[in-house]
């Protein structure tokens, strides 16, 4: 079995869809090596283990809202496409979505997974309470008021066990108009990141570095808070006329609809529609996150590599994360700007040039993506987070035997 993209083959002897939690509790609870294994949109070995690979699609649990509390509890399994058609249907919503709906909740919070916005945290604030099976086979909660360990497991790398269950924050359904500007110079940008970022629920620039403007600018609003008409411009970026790919040469039958047309959040939010299903992904992805202060002296930095990189590049999306207290999070205790790169599937070629551009962003406390490409030493990565050593103590303590550790894990907490 591959990842989406193709470019890692996992090492499992075999793959195990459980039925139920207590089928879950016994396959691990009898495991040497196990790790859960969600939508495998992952580009590095996170989620590969020697051992025994979970997939949780059949684990049974739909989506029960709480409208009392304003929760929902979820099956870990479940991709965010259909969280999201599951709520709307019930006239609720999430504050944030990931550019692509088919990926787990799980997986996606695990990872520190985001969507957009100046004000927006990362999918995993989303957590009010995570339910795990632990490495002896126990069920196990963890609430919001539990303290450090619930900051320390909620972006967890699949290293404190296998995620069943979720309870997370909803709100209310509303509507997101999308609008595509193009054409962004790159002076405004840099003279005022800030207020371009700002300028909307979520911004999104697409750009490959070279050039004196940015192609294109994707601004979501929510209509209960912008409710007139798109702006005729866009900080010196023209309306797009027709709906746009982020890949210019690209039909954008598959992105979600644009030219202002209100719709629900779940489809609009997304870059991509939920009915919309990749089968393979031909590209590599990267993605660093670092303090939204140095945001224009990280473009720069970005900029003057662009010629040496762009055979490798499709596009360059640049967005915004809130600050977050989970200890992992690349958003910890920092407002982000994130900057995501989407190769062309070259590995060798892409993993020869990580080390000079993550030298570039270095300067600037660039936090790589959990779950993306990257080649930043596992003693530079624990220098990121404040709370580093009190991650692998909780390991230690959650996982003494390793049952959750593979090569990845084995690297980063050696």
């Amino acid at each position: 079995m591959k990842n989406w993209a193709g470019n890692l083959e996992y090492s499992s002897g075999s793959v195990e869809r459980p039925e139920s939690v207590d089928e879950l509790s016994a396959l691990v609870g009898s495991a040497e090596r196990v790790k859960a294994l969600g939508s495998r949109h992952c580009f590095n070995d996170v989620a590969d283990t020697e051992g025994v690979q979970v997939v949780l699609d059949r684990l049974p649990g739909g989506v029960e809202v709480d409208s009392e509390r304003r929760v929902a509890r979820v099956s870990g399994g479940i991709t965010y496409g259909d969280l999201g058609l599951a709520l709307e249907s019930q006239g609720w919503a999430l504050h944030n979505m990931a550019s692509l709906p088919h990926i787990s909740v799980a997986g996606a919070v695990q990872t520190g997974t985001h969507g957009s916005g100046i004000s927006n945290r990362a999918l995993s604030s989303a957590v009010k309470a995570v339910e795990f099976v632990r490495a002896s086979g126990e069920v196990d909660r963890l609430e919001e008021g539990d303290g450090d360990e619930f900051f320390g497991s909620i972006v967890g790398l699949g290293a404190l066990g296998i995620v069943t269950a979720l309870e997370l924050a909803v709100e209310p359904t509303y509507k997101v108009r999308q609008q595509v500007y193009e054409d962004l110079p790159w002076d405004t940008v840099l003279a005022d990141y800030d207020a371009v970022a700002g300028d909307g629920y979520s911004v999104s620039l697409f750009t490959d570095y070279a050039g004196d403007a940015v192609p294109q600018v994707w601004r979501k609003v929510r209509l209960d808070v912008e409710s007139g008409p798109a702006p005729s411009s866009f900080h010196g970026a023209k309306p797009a006329m027709r709906p746009r790919h982020p890949l210019p040469e690209m039909d954008a039958v598959n992105c979600t609809q644009q030219l202002d047309v209100p719709g629900p959040w779940l489809d609009r939010l997304p870059h991509f529609r939920h009915e919309f299903t990749p089968s393979a992904g031909d590209e590599l992805q990267t993605e660093y996150l670092l303090p939204r202060a140095h945001a224009a002296s990280a473009f720069e930095a970005v900029r003057a590599l662009a010629g040496k990189f762009a055979p490798l590049l499709f596009v360059s999306e640049v967005r915004t994360v809130a600050a977050d207290e989970f200890w992992l999070s690349p958003a910890y205790r920092q407002d982000s700007v994130a900057l995501h790169f989407t190769w062309r599937l070259m590995q060798a070629e892409v993993e020869a040039f990580l080390p000079e551009l993550e030298a570039a962003l270095a300067p600037f406390g660039a936090r790589p993506h959990w779950g993306k490409v990257f080649s930043v030493a596992p003693a530079d990565i624990a220098a990121l987070y404040p709370r580093f050593a009190d991650f692998r103590e909780l390991v230690a303590k959650r996982d003494p035997e390793g049952k959750f550790r593979n090569r990845y894990l084995d690297r980063l907490l050696p």
